[in-house]
């Protein structure tokens, strides 16, 4: 007698499955996000990732291949993105009946190319530094004329974290940065913008219009990294409510559906300029899985399910989080400091399982709450220092 299979059956077609492109801690953190729902998670990465592991179904393969993204996508509720590099433009035309992709593939694109993206911005009338995208040498030469000196040199795709980025204070800089930097379409020249503070708002929108934002943060930066975010920032309430305006605006000028993150530059006068967009959960919202009543990655995962979103608001006053960075090169981690970092009162830690350690690679986080900014910011320092040291 063969066994009933139905409910198995029934089981499959009602447990969504979330597919997602790369296998990073963003990946990670979102799968962990699903699973704690109840969800099934299936990864497709173009080469094994160690922060993946245990998480779900993990296919290896050429990700840029259209019947290796069709297979990975068969099954598939809903297919989600790590990054803005993940090729959602491949899978699009080979997603199968009854798959989901968010966000689209031309949101990640628009996003992708850093050209088109400040095109796209400043065509809905949204408050930008001064840019100009050159295909020449002698193009980057005369918008750095234009905007006066310094200015910021970035590649157009593949830039991120401090890579793909140059300063240049002169002529001369700006000869070697072009050489150092410029793709078969030049590259895009920015304005140097002496601003005050870096904030970031995310925005949770699903692909039927309910959206939520979460609250404006600061961000400090050291080595172009990220190092700290404070919730709240310590801002004045109108420029808190421009942030939001601004970012939610943001993400409607490029479709965006999903977690939609919102880099921003806050000047002397309190005017805010857009930095950039990351179309998918973001280093800036990782307070929130302690921080705040739902965090990005479930908020991620319910958007592009077009589920109800869940609140953002934070559980209590203050939440710090303090990235940690490889400070030398190993293939084994060293977590000699975690015992002592989990003795610092109301701190959790989370690490992404990855076992190549680089200077500046990111490898975990901290994160504190509590009521006192300068208390909440000592302790989830301390802890996030005790770690790293080692590593």
């Amino acid at each position: 007698m063969q066994p009933d299979r139905s409910g198995v059956a029934t089981l499959q077609q009602t447990v969504p499955v979330i597919g997602i492109l790369g296998g990073g801690q963003l990946g990670r953190m979102t799968a962990m996000a699903a699973l704690r729902m109840g969800l099934q998670v299936r990864f497709l990465v173009p080469k094994p990732a160690d922060a993946a592991k245990g998480l779900g179904e993990v296919i290896v393969g050429d990700w840029n291949d259209p019947e290796v993204l069709r297979r990975f996508a068969e099954g598939c509720t809903v297919v989600t993105v790590e990054s803005e590099w993940a090729p959602a433009d491949v899978l699009e035309p080979v997603l199968p009946e009854g798959t989901a992709l968010w966000p689209r593939a031309r949101t990640v694109q628009i996003i992708r190319d850093k050209g088109q993206q400040k095109r796209m911005l400043a065509e809905a009338g949204l408050p930008l530094p001064a840019f100009a995208c050159c295909a020449t040498l002698e193009e980057a030469q005369a918008a750095a004329e234009r905007f006066g000196y310094p200015v910021v040199l970035k590649r157009y795709r593949g830039s991120y974290d401090g890579y793909g980025n140059f300063t240049a204070h002169t002529p001369e800089a700006l000869l070697a940065g072009w050489n150092q930097l410029a793709q078969e379409d030049g590259l895009l020249v920015e304005a140097w913008v002496p601003f005050v503070r870096e904030l970031a708002v995310l925005v949770a929108r699903s692909p039927g219009g309910e959206e939520v934002l979460y609250p404006v943060v600061y961000t400090r930066q050291q080595d172009h990294r990220c190092y700290l975010v404070q919730a709240p920032a310590a801002i004045d309430p109108a420029v808190a409510d421009e942030a939001r305006r601004v970012a939610r605006a943001a993400v409607e000028a490029v479709d965006g559906v999903g977690i939609t993150a919102v880099e921003l530059f806050e000047l002397t006068d309190g005017r805010l300029l857009i930095n950039e967009l990351a179309p998918r959960p973001h280093n800036t919202g990782h307070y929130t899985i302690e921080g705040c009543y739902t965090s990005q990655f479930e908020n991620h995962v319910r958007a592009v399910l077009d589920w109800p979103l869940g609140s953002p608001e934070l559980r209590e006053p203050v939440a710090v989080m303090v990235n940690i960075l490889g400070r030398r090169s190993s293939d084994r981690p060293n977590l000699r400091g975690l015992p002592e970092a989990l003795r610092t009162p109301g701190v959790s830690v989370h690490l992404y399982g990855k076992t190549q350690v680089r200077p500046g690679r990111k490898m975990g986080h901290v994160t504190a709450t509590g009521s006192d900014p300068e208390d909440v910011r000592r302790r989830a320092e301390a802890a996030a220092d005790l770690i790293a040291r080692y590593l």
